[in-house]
Parts: structure tokens; C-alpha cells; sequence
């Protein structure tokens, strides 16, 4: 993030090390991993990416000798230094982070910013290329920063990996084999069997599955190691849901549960996330393994075939795109997929012809076209890390690229979250995947520029059926048919292009 929103100047090596130093220097310790703690630190690093000081540049070495092996494309990053930096902060927040507009909203009032609705009404026009690859790297690629001498910590290490084992052969007894008080902090309890016997449909009435719901040693060790991450656990009262411990894997793991909160154990740590309280979708577990909802029928792979099932986990099923998201079982009428997070989402796909009536349409089973085209969607937008409830995606314009082009699907996809919010995103489908901004799933209209077989350039925009794409910006004159608008640059392509839909 603050690699993007830096002013669009220097060398790629120098941008990526001053953004990391930031990104460094804005760490406040453990509160920062609490969600107002996240948000604060955002707001500290978009400041000072915002108006870097000249001092960042002084004392550089350390953070590039740590530069990951390869360095972004520098297509997005020159189109993005085109833009206001207000726009560039929202276009960033929208597009790359994945952040609800009201999210961006609230940001941009920390920055001050007088109008953030225009500013974000800006950045939504914005139309740039999707860059040659992709722009977000993984942590564990990168390398560590040294600005010290290694010796100290490399004894640390070693220390904390001794004291690691002595407690893990203790178990979970203190002195005269009393329990430690972070074990008596937070208990771990299963479902009551009267919430299962009343048939209640929440997550309060899963049951705990598992072969190791009896380990007491290693249940509190799971419990301890959550009450000791602070502010991953939610304030008030002692006790947390047992949903799962088992040999998931053939490693022991725990699956908790507080409220809207996920907390999955392992030999390797504590992972916390918010999952939302759907008591249907499925949890992840890790490893493309699912823990079902108890009554769940059989789950089928995407080719129909079965999928074995132990003690409420469904055997691997990761989605078998490049990027890891997407489809990746059958459960009945419904057809789930990863789209990042701790939840499997319900998948939902409609044809050219679908016409919104103002109500949800039922789930159903995706067939193959519709499997194909989320497989290409899934991996087209960034993971999305807050509790997906559903997502739609609508063909809302189908049809053969000018100029020599091949045929292309353009998409609106609309994914819902756990928290009542929605978003949406277009795509364009043809020999490659072009992410092509925002979206209204009621009135989808869409644009984006597009270089031709030939060499040349274009801006390209569709719209819903009912509706003609209107277009202002650096274009020549737009010819629109069969609500295909094709207008050439008349400056360079890529710069930003306002669009609208008008009644046909």
C-alpha cells in the first residue's frame, strides 16, 4: 500500500525500500494487530507515504539489501502517478486493498480530507491497465532487514526454541500440577446438547468434532495460547467454543470460537480471524480442508465426484486456480469457493439474459461454463480478508472484441459480507483477464483500455441490457453497438476516463 501511494518518482528499487521503511517505522508492538490498532497504523503509513521526508532516503542500505527478488511491474505505478495523491490514496484503498467505499470513506476524513466522496467518485472513474503480473507479494518472500548484528537475535531464537520445548514437555501443568493462569483465563466448552436437540440453526449449536475433543493437555494448550494473544480475543467473559480438534492433516489442530472470531491452533501458532457467525458456510481448517455445518449433505467434487468426510472435514478440495481462490466443492444446491478469509462463499452465476428483480435468486449448483468463468474471477481481485457471505457474478455483456479481437465475457461481480456490506467489481474475460474497476450489479456498466492485435489502443466500455455506455475523457469519438463503446486515445492510453449509463 504505501509502495502505490508514494509520489511516482526515483527508481523501483529506492520506492519499494522507502516503503517498507515506512511500513517499519509505523510499528507501535502488539496493539497493532487489534483491528483499531490496524487501522491507526494505516492511517500513520498513508500519512508519510502521502508526504515522505526527505530523511527516509538517508541510511537506506538496510532495507535494500532486503528487496525481494523481483520487484513489481512499473505500468500501475506510472499510471498511478498521474493522479491526485487523494485520488491515488482511494484508487489504492479500492482496487488494491479491496476496502468497502464506506471504509475508504472514514480513512480519507483521517487524512483530512474535506470531500472524500468526490475524491472517491474520482478514483472509481479511474480506468487503468492491468499490469503484466501480479503486484502483491507474498510476506514470507521477503527478506529480513538487518540493521543490526544477527548474533543477538540469532540467540534468541535459539533460547526461545528451548523454552518452547521445555513447555511443550511439561504440558499444561504449572508448579504442584495446577493449571496456568492463562489456561484459567479462557475455557474451552462444546455446544450444549439442548441447542443441538432444539434444532437451533446458529453457530452455538455445532457441535465439537474430533478425535482429540478429550485431550485435555492439548485443549489447553490451544486455550492458553488465545487467552495470551491480546486483543485477538474479544473482551468479556471466560469461555470459548470448541468446534473441532482432531488430526486434520495428520497434525494436531483446534478450531475455536468467540462470537464473530476464528481461532485455529497448531504446533506452529495461533492463527485469529473474523469469520462471521453463518452457521452454514464452511470454516477452513488449512490445507484445502473444510469443517461442515453438522447435517450437511455429502460434498461433491467439481466433477461430481464425492468428497470423503471425518468427523464433520471434508477431505481436500483447494480451488485449482494459479492464485488458490475460487471453486472448490458442491454441497446440494450450492456450489462454495474460496475468495480468501476463514469462510468457504456461496458462488452464484447468471447468464447474459438475467434481468434483476430487486430480490436474491436461489442458489444453484454452478454448471461447467460457470465454474470456468469463477476460476478466472477468483484470482482476478485481492483476497478478500473480512467474512464473505455470497458473491454473484453476471455475464452482462457477451460478444466479439473489435478490431480483430477474440470473444470476451464482461462481468459484474457482486460479493456480500458478513456485516451486511456489499461491493462490487467488474471484470473483462477474453484471451487474457482484465480487472476494469467497479460495478453497480443493478445497472453494470464497465470500461477499460484495450490494445488491439494490431498494436493499437482503445477504450472499450459495456453496459447492462436496457443501457448505453457513455463515456468522457482523452477519446476520440466513441462508435457504440450492441452496448459496445469503442473510442480510440487521443493522448496516451491509460489515462483516467469518466463512465456513465444511459436508458437505451
Amino acid at each position: 500500500m504505501a509502495y502505490f501511494v508514494l509520489p511516482g518518482r526515483g527508481k523501483r528499487v529506492y520506492r519499494l525500500a522507502i516503503a517498507r521503511r515506512i511500513v517499519d517505522g509505523t510499528a507501535r508492538g502488539p496493539r497493532d494487530r487489534t483491528a483499531p490498532g490496524l487501522a491507526r497504523r494505516r492511517t500513520r503509513v498513508l500519512r508519510r507515504a502521502l508526504r515522505p521526508s526527505r530523511r527516509l532516503q538517508i541510511g537506506l542500505g538496510p532495507w535494500l539489501r532486503a528487496l525481494p527478488a523481483r520487484l513489481p511491474d512499473p505500468a500501475l505505478t506510472a499510471a498511478l502517478a498521474e493522479l491526485d495523491p487523494h485520488v491515488r490514496v482511494a484508487y489504492v484503498l479500492l482496487r488494491i486493498e479491496g476496502l468497502p467505499k464506506y471504509a475508504v470513506r472514514d480513512q480519507l476524513r483521517e487524512l483530512r480530507v474535506r470531500d472524500p466522496w468526490a475524491v472517491i467518485d474520482a478514483a472509481c472513474a479511474v480506468a487503468i491497465p492491468v499490469p503484466r503480473r501480479a503486484e502483491r507479494f507474498d510476506p514470507a518472500h521477503l527478506r529480513p532487514v538487518r540493521t543490526r548484528s544477527v548474533l543477538p537475535l540469532a540467540t534468541a531464537a535459539v533460547l526461545t526454541a528451548g523454552l518452547v520445548a521445555v513447555l511443550a514437555h511439561t504440558g499444561s501443568s504449572g508448579p504442584g500440577g495446577t493449571r496456568p493462569a492463562a489456561v484459567r483465563d479462557l475455557r474451552l466448552v462444546p455446544a450444549a446438547p439442548s441447542a443441538r436437540a432444539g434444532g437451533a440453526r446458529t453457530l452455538d449449536a455445532w457441535p465439537a468434532r474430533g478425535d482429540l475433543t478429550g485431550d485435555r493437555a492439548f485443549l489447553d494448550r490451544a486455550a492458553a495460547a488465545w487467552a495470551a494473544a491480546k486483543g485477538d480475543r474479544e473482551p468479556g467473559g471466560r469461555t470459548a467454543q470448541l468446534l473441532y480438534a482432531g488430526r486434520a492433516g495428520g497434525a494436531p489442530l483446534a478450531l475455536m470460537r468467540r462470537g464473530d472470531r476464528i481461532a485455529r491452533y497448531t504446533a506452529a501458532g495461533l492463527d485469529v480471524a473474523t469469520a462471521g457467525t453463518d452457521p452454514s458456510a464452511p470454516i477452513a481448517l488449512g490445507g484445502g480442508r473444510y469443517l461442515l455445518a453438522p447435517g450437511n449433505p455429502a460434498p461433491r467434487a467439481l466433477d461430481g465426484t464425492g468428497l470423503p468426510v471425518r468427523d464433520g472435514v471434508v477431505a481436500p478440495a483447494p480451488a485449482r486456480t494459479p492464485c488458490g481462490r475460487g471453486p472448490l466443492f458442491h454441497l446440494g444446491d450450492r456450489t462454495f469457493g474460496d475468495l480468501g478469509g476463514a469462510r468457504a462463499a456461496v458462488l452464484t452465476f447468471h447468464s447474459p439474459a438475467y434481468e434483476p428483480s430487486g430480490r436474491p435468486s436461489p442458489p444453484a449448483r454452478l454448471g461447467p461454463g460457470a465454474l470456468k468463468a469463477w476460476s478466472r474471477l477468483g484470482c482476478l481481485g485481492p483476497a478478500r480478508h473480512r467474512p464473505v457471505t455470497g458473491a454473484m457474478a453476471w455475464n452482462f455483456w457477451s460478444g466479439t472484441l473489435p478490431h480483430g479481437g477474440a470473444s470476451a465475457d464482461w462481468f459484474c461481480t457482486r460479493t456480500a459480507y458478513a456485516d451486511g456490506a456489499a461491493d462490487g467489481t467488474s471484470a473483462l474475460l477474453a484471451r487474457k483477464a482484465y480487472a476494469t474497476g467497479a460495478c453497480d450489479a443493478r445497472r453494470p456498466v464497465a470500461g477499460t483500455w484495450w490494445q488491439a492485435p494490431s498494436g493499437r489502443w482503445y477504450y472499450l466500455a459495456a453496459a447492462g441490457a436496457g443501457l448505453v455506455p457513455r463515456a468522457r475523457g482523452p477519446i476520440g469519438t466513441p462508435a457504440v453497438a450492441h452496448r459496445l463503446l469503442v473510442a480510440p486515445p487521443e493522448r496516451r492510453p491509460g489515462a483516467p476516463v469518466a463512465l456513465t449509463a444511459a436508458p437505451r
